[in-house]
């Protein structure tokens, strides 16, 4: 029997000119970090269906860059995307009754994909980053999901690599060659197997190089129709 998903400044006028010091420090550090402001007209997935799991990945400083660079924990979409990972979850527990999707990352403002960049740039690494001057990603518009599955307990299935491993293992275009090299399980490749295809029949595109992330349409289409989060 399949377990339950849950549902689940005052005046500167009397300041201390060294506490004004302190807070100008304070304020240019948060600007960097996003906030929940940055997704004004973006949809919280949550209250789409709130049978979802968001995680995110980058709402504490264990991720590739090594620091928080969120203030929320929040996973916020375009409206079509948020609909889109809505119909895949759907599509999942209704196929696989205990599943559900669960989201690492969602909308990203542009300040933050810079930070990335800086992180990468120059290395190996740099591949799996999109450069903003180039016009970033697709999270950049709210368009492109990190996602992987989770059973009823909350506890992520097997996929091969944990989220965010930027090395040829997480990469879905050779994943029998994998398996056979004993890089990944013969599981893990089903469960890859099972998330692109609730998150394709959805409406979402697979990225070759990344096993969790999706995109909902085209850069060229975000850049000339969709507004970019800065």
């Amino acid at each position: 029997m399949a377990c339950q998903v849950p549902t689940d400044t005052p005046s500167s006028f009397d300041i201390h000119p060294m506490h004004k010091i302190a807070t100008t420090i304070l304020l240019a550090a948060t600007a960097l970090v996003a906030t929940s402001q940055d997704f004004k007209g973006l949809v919280n997935i949550k209250e789409k269906d709130s049978t979802i799991i968001v995680d995110l990945m980058y709402a504490k400083p264990d991720n590739f860059v090594g620091e928080k660079m969120y203030n929320f924990s929040e996973a916020y979409l375009h409206p079509k995307a948020a609909e889109a990972v809505k119909e895949a979850n759907r599509m999942l527990q209704a196929s696989h009754p205990g599943l559900r999707l669960i989201i690492y990352d969602a909308a990203r403002p542009m300040r933050v994909q810079q930070k990335m960049w800086n992180k990468v740039k120059g290395t190996a690494q740099q591949n799996y980053v999109s450069n903003p001057a180039n016009g970033g990603g697709l999270h950049n518009y709210g368009l492109a999901v990190d996602v992987s599955i989770a059973d009823c307990n909350g506890d992520t299935l097997p996929m091969g690599t944990l989220v965010d491993a930027l090395t040829p293992t997480s990469h879905i275009d050779k994943e029998q060659e994998l398996v056979n090299s004993k890089k990944i399980t013969a599981e893990a490749a089903r469960n890859r197997a099972l998330l692109r295809s609730v998150m394709k029949k959805a409406g979402f595109r697979p990225l070759r190089s990344e096993w969790w992330h999706f995109n909902y349409t085209t850069r060229a289409d975000a850049r000339k129709n969709y507004k970019v989060i800065r």
